[in-house]
């Protein structure tokens, strides 16, 4: 990997842990306006993402810094929406995966052939954030329905 190659390397690991860090607060926002009687178990699996989006900036951090970079201090777009519906968080919740899948995408296909750390890092990722996708995807079908919420692909 040449220098450029690696600057643009930490500069899109540094934009994952942004969109990682922005998940944290927004999954632990979330967690905070759910009401009525499902509430417990649905504040759960927030924080359990809000957690989960934890490790996944501070993977993406050590990233940075093992390619010889700073971790960013910045923290990706926040939206509120005022929109609490359970229906509302989850479809912001989907976007939010979404934007991240596509950027895991874009550090697979810079470092595909350049680095197996960092491809296998970017495969792993991806992984987890397409099963994530398809959770909350499910979450959002009517019970009974087998069509996916939503057929878009991620743009990458």
């Amino acid at each position: 990997m040449n220098d450029t190659e690696k600057r643009q390397t930490i500069e899109a690991l540094n934009s994952i842990m942004e969109l990682e860090l922005a998940g944290v607060v927004r999954y632990t926002h979330y967690s905070l306006m759910v009401y009525g009687y499902g509430r417990i178990p649905i504040v759960s699996w927030l924080k359990d993402n809000a957690l989960e989006g934890l490790g996944h900036a501070h993977k993406a951090g050590e990233m940075v810094t093992l390619l010889g970079g700073h971790p960013s201090l910045k923290i990706g777009p926040l939206l509120e929406t005022a929109q609490h519906d359970i229906g509302d968080i989850l479809r912001e919740s989907l976007e939010l995966e979404r934007t991240a899948l596509a950027a895991y995408y874009n550090l697979f296909k810079m470092t595909e052939g350049r680095s197996i750390l960092l491809e296998e890092y970017a495969r792993e990722m991806i992984v987890l954030e397409e099963l994530h996708l398809d959770e909350v995807n499910k979450m959002l079908r009517r019970p009974g329905d087998i069509e996916p919420f939503e057929t878009e692909p991620v743009k990458v």
